[in-house]
C-alpha cells in the first residue's frame, strides 16, 4: 500500500522537481515558465484502484458528493476539513473504494477546473501576441506618416493616442501572467495534498 510518503515524493518529483519546471517557449499559446501539462493521471495521485461504476448505494454516493464538494473547494484550507474525512472513513471503515470515490469525483472537478484555466491563458496569451502585433502595426504607420514631405500630423496623433492606450492596456494585462500560471500548479498541488489526505485514513 503507498502510504504518504509516497505520495509526498510523487508529489516532488510532478510539481518540485526541475523538468516539471523547465520554460519551454515552443508554444507561443504557453507564456508560463512551467511546462505545459494539459491533463493529469488520476492514477499517479491515488495508489488504489477506483471503479465508479461499481457504485450502487445512493447513501454512499450522497457521502461522496458532500465531502468531495467541501475538499474541491480552494478556499477551504485542507487542514480544517481533517475531521469530516475522519468522520467519512470511519462510516466506512477507511475502504480504499470509498474513499478513492472521495478522490476521483475531486479529481474529475479540479481537472476540469484546471483545463478551463490552462485554456483561458492559451486565449490570454493569443490576445496578447495579436494586441502585440497592433502595437507594432501602429509604429510602422507612424513611422510611414513621418517619413512623407508633408506628414500629416493629426493623423500622427491619432495614432499616438492609440498607441499609449493599446501599450497600457497591453503592460497591465502582462502582470496577470505570473498569477493565471501560478494557478493550475496551485490546482495540481491541492489534488496531491488531497490524495494524501484520504490515503492516510486508508485501511
Amino acid at each position: 500500500m503507498m502510504k504518504s510518503g509516497a505520495i509526498a515524493v510523487l508529489l516532488g518529483v510532478s510539481i518540485l522537481g526541475a523538468p516539471a519546471h523547465a520554460a519551454d517557449y515552443s508554444d507561443p499559446t504557453w507564456p508560463c515558465v512551467q511546462r505545459k501539462v494539459e491533463t493529469l493521471s488520476l492514477g499517479l495521485m491515488w495508489p488504489h484502484p477506483v471503479d465508479e461504476a461499481a457504485v450502487v448505494d445512493e447513501g454512499l454516493q450522497a457521502d461522496v458528493r458532500e465531502l468531495a464538494g467541501y475538499l474541491s473547494l480552494r478556499r477551504v484550507e485542507l487542514e480544517s476539513l481533517q475531521a469530516q474525512v475522519e468522520t467519512f472513513a470511519q462510516t466506512y471503515d477507511g475502504d480504499p473504494q470509498a474513499l478513492g470515490l472521495v478522490f476521483a469525483t475531486v479529481f474529475d472537478t479540479l481537472s476540469q477546473r484546471r483545463a478551463r484555466v490552462i485554456k483561458g491563458i492559451g486565449d490570454f496569451s493569443l490576445g496578447q501576441i495579436a494586441l502585440s502585433g497592433k502595437i507594432d502595426q501602429t509604429r510602422g504607420e507612424m513611422n510611414t506618416i513621418l517619413a512623407k514631405a508633408e506628414p500629416d500630423f493629426d493623423q500622427v496623433d491619432k495614432l499616438e493616442e492609440q498607441l499609449d492606450w493599446d501599450q497600457v492596456i497591453y503592460t497591465d494585462r502582462q502582470r496577470n501572467i505570473a498569477y493565471l500560471c501560478e494557478t493550475p500548479t496551485l490546482l495540481e498541488r491541492r489534488l496531491f495534498s488531497i490524495a494524501q489526505m484520504l490515503n492516510q485514513v486508508v485501511r
